[in-house]
């Protein structure tokens, strides 16, 4: 087995835009995902090493002497990481010249030919599911036998042939434990989860085809696989006991509901084991089964409404209605399961109009907390193809700036890159200034003084967040 180094290397100041990240940018508050997709590869690779340089605060500097120490490196890269993440590679290259170095990620996986000839530093690019390339390659296997990449030879992309997708989730090993012994949880922060959380992945793929979303239309697919409930509760049931600091789990497969039966079994039996989780979800899921999910430990549900116009939604392939995301919704809060909402201004058929129906919609929802982002158009998605046919996107204009927010990259004849841009700092002031939303948060921050230092943190952080997007109009 080649001495291997899994690396989410380092970036913008505070960017989480790694192996964990569906919207890769730097956030309104510190936020950080678990690096789950190195991880994974880490867990298949015996005695490598993750290093997750954003989470921990790294440079350069600091992990470059790194590179003599090891035979093979793995980087986990982004659309909007990309140039920087090619540097950092050929820094390795240039201490270590023998050192194989190979990218994974949606990105490198939808441009792979572009990838490749990026920089000589880049050896190969992993395709879709990558987990047992890389295992395969690891263990000394020459790159032109292995399925699911692709490599140079005389300055040219070849094209191996593609991997299945994997089946049996099972095979692969738990990933906590690798957590275990190479992150510090405390690094990992989110603004809507308890802290210390863990998150990690109980299945793949999703159901939905939601236009924008990266993960299912580039490297997991739309058929949702789950591991076994007995699986997925040992490893809970591990982490629960080897992590103690940890206040609750989150279970970040794309949509956990869209398997119903399933995620009643696994509920069922995760109340057995006496922890706080949360997870992702769709606003279709049935009262009882939200019952069920409440009454075994269940807190939190992330939800992406996305936006208050019915049109919009069918545009965007949503899959969801209104009506039934309002009695979702209802049904929550009688359950008292909390929900951060997330929703996003500029998508396809978007105007002023749309804009204010979605913010008033919002209200009336009314979860704890909500994210507002810009519709990022990344490659691989049907939003941007979209973008490309209809001349949306806007020239010469990143998907991230220098300091890793995120830039409003649509423009319609109606509707400008700059009004959408505006419009987000005003759902966020329009959501959260109402007097009866301060009052809920602030009795929040008087009910745990860990609460209280916390949400501290995370206004200071907000409002320097919108003075700096105010700046940046």
């Amino acid at each position: 087995m080649l001495k291997t180094l899994f690396l989410n290397p380092p970036s913008y100041n505070g960017y989480d835009g790694g192996a964990g990240s569906r919207y890769q940018c730097t956030r309104e508050v510190k936020s950080f995902w678990y690096p789950t997709w190195l991880a994974q590869l880490a867990a298949l690779v015996e005695g490598s090493r993750l290093v997750d340089a954003p989470a921990r605060g790294l440079t350069v500097d600091d992990i470059l002497p790194m590179a003599k120490e090891y035979e093979f490196l793995v980087l986990y890269t982004s659309t909007p990481s990309f140039p920087n993440d090619v540097k950092i590679a050929e820094a390795f290259k240039n201490k270590n010249p023998k050192l194989i170095i190979g990218f994974c990620g949606a990105h490198v996986a939808v441009n792979p030919d572009h990838s490749i000839l990026a920089s000589d530093a880049i050896d190969f690019v992993a395709g879709n599911e990558f987990d047992f390339t890389i295992k395969e390659i690891a263990e000394g296997n020459s790159l032109e036998n292995i399925d699911g990449l692709v490599y140079k030879k005389n300055g040219v992309p070849i094209h191996n042939k593609p991997r299945a997708i994997i089946e049996d989730m099972d095979s692969l090993p738990w990933v906590t434990k690798i957590y275990k012994d190479n992150l510090v949880t405390t690094d990992y922060y989110n603004g809507y989860m308890l802290h210390p959380y863990m998150s990690f992945y109980t299945g793949r793929g999703c159901k939905s085809h939601c236009s924008f979303c990266l993960w299912p239309q580039t490297i997991s697919g739309h058929k949702y696989r789950t591991r076994s409930v007995k699986n997925i509760t040992a490893e809970i049931a591990w982490a629960r006991d080897n992590f103690p600091e940890i206040k609750e789990f989150f279970f970040d497969d794309d949509t956990l509901t869209d398997n119903i039966e399933h995620v009643e079994a696994l509920a069922k039996e995760i109340g057995k084991l006496g922890i706080v989780w949360s997870c992702n979800a769709k606003a279709n899921v049935p009262y009882e089964t939200l019952k069920i999910m409440k009454d075994n430990g269940l807190r939190l549900l992330l939800v992406g409404y996305e936006s208050g116009n019915q049109n919009i939604l069918v545009n965007i392939k949503k899959g969801i209605r209104i009506d039934v995301a309002k009695q979702f919704t209802r049904d929550c809060h009688n359950l008292g399961i909390l929900i951060h909402g997330t929703f996003i201004v500029g998508l396809p058929g978007e105007t002023s109009e749309t804009i204010e129906e979605t913010i008033k919609y919002a209200k009336e929802l009314n979860p704890q907390t909500i994210q507002v982002s810009l519709p990022a158009a990344y490659p691989g998605t049907l939003l941007y193809n979209q973008a490309i046919e209809n001349g949306w996107l806007v020239a010469d204009e990143d998907l991230v700036g220098n300091d890793g927010v995120q830039h409003s990259v649509l423009s319609y004849p109606h509707l400008s890159s700059n009004e959408i841009f505006k419009a987000v700092d005003d759902f966020y002031k329009r959501f959260y200034f109402r007097p009866k939303k301060m009052v809920t948060l602030f009795f929040e921050m008087c009910s745990d003084w860990e609460v209280m230092k916390r949400r501290s943190r995370e206004g200071i952080e907000f409002f320097k967040f919108l003075f700096g997007r105010e700046n940046a109009i």
